[in-house]
């Protein structure tokens, strides 16, 4: 799905690329001896690397705390990265329209490796339950209903699926064997639901897109409460979600 990595990496930059994406996740500012720790990187090495970005804009240091945080800098490179992207731009205008029609929030994710999508852009109804999540966010390749219709496109043999799907954490995981028949259904109909898997209470509905290669790159899917998706709303979102593809 993703071309493999060269042999060779450097590793100071993939350990700066982890020292970000580790205060990505982080809720407030990090300390260089706990970011070492849960990287495990050098202590030396990890505040070389936390002064470098912040000499670069990328993360904040906070003096009086003696933390290390994300910047706006990151912002800034994301909304290039953003705003080339012809995709997001052709498809924001839909994912709007949808929110509002069917009142859910509508998410687009792109695949950035092997095993893991990234959220890149997010539209909500005006009035509704809001579902937290944000972009930047990722996912491992197999989550939830977007994770279903992976699967389905995926070449792996059904070994190595079991595998990356044991990995997930899911608040109500489904039986493996029940959830790997049911990737046939996925790739007759081109669409894949889950029903309180993902989160208990929320019902999830996606859709890949392919790219240059022909293979799926990008994922739509729709996030709403359980309740307020009957089996009427569901078919009405499923049908206008199919067209995105066509």
């Amino acid at each position: 799905m993703m071309d493999r990595a060269p042999e060779k990496l450097v590793r100071a930059l993939v350990n700066g690329i982890a020292i970000l994406r580790y205060l990505q996740r982080a809720c407030g500012g990090v300390g260089v001896t706990q970011a070492a720790r849960d990287l495990g990187i050098n202590p030396s090495t990890c505040f070389n690397l936390l002064r470098t970005l912040v000499h670069e804009g990328l993360v904040s240091f906070d003096p009086f705390t003696k933390t290390y945080a994300l910047s706006m800098g990151v912002v800034s490179l994301a909304q290039g990265a953003l705003a080339g992207d012809n995709h997001i731009r052709a498809l924001h205008p839909e994912l709007q329209r949808l929110s509002l029609k069917f009142g859910v929030a509508m998410n687009l994710w792109r695949v950035v490796s092997e095993d893991r999508v990234v959220l890149v852009d997010r539209t909500e109804p005006t009035a509704t339950v809001q579902i937290s999540m944000r972009i930047g966010q990722r996912l491992p390749l197999f989550t939830g209903a977007f994770g279903r219709c992976f699967a389905a496109q995926s070449p792996l043999p059904r070994a190595a699926i079991e595998r990356r799907f044991k990995k997930i954490r899911l608040a109500r995981p489904p039986d493996f064997d029940q959830w790997f028949a049911g990737l046939d259904h996925v790739r007759e109909v081109g669409l894949a639901v889950d029903r309180g898997n993902f989160a208990i209470g929320i019902t999830t509905v996606a859709i890949t897109l392919p790219g240059p290669r022909d293979q799926p790159f990008l994922a739509v899917s729709a996030i709403g409460i359980s309740e307020q998706i009957d089996d009427a709303k569901l078919e009405s979102l499923s049908r206008d979600m199919l067209r995105l593809g066509v």
